[in-house]
């Protein structure tokens, strides 16, 4: 059986920036999973159990009035 590196094999999981400490996570994509919601607590992080994604809270928080949506939206929603 060849040798397995484990960084060629899996690559890293996504990390994504967010405002808030709540978030919702659908896999992203047509081949996503069914969408999950998720509070960091008191880390600074939080990985979704589906598929690995990290979402890491920014430098620059914003207030947690609502759950940030990684779904695809226009430039200037950014």
């Amino acid at each position: 059986m060849p040798p397995r590196y484990a960084d060629a094999i899996i690559p890293p999981p996504e990390a994504i920036v967010v405002p808030t400490k709540r978030v919702a996570c659908d896999g992203g994509g047509a081949l996503g999973h069914p969408l999950v919601y998720m509070d960091m607590g008191g880390d600074d992080f939080v990985e979704c159990a589906y598929c690995d994604r990290r979402f890491v809270l920014s430098a620059h928080p914003k207030p947690e009035n609502e759950y940030l949506s990684p779904a695809a939206r226009p430039p200037e929603a950014h």
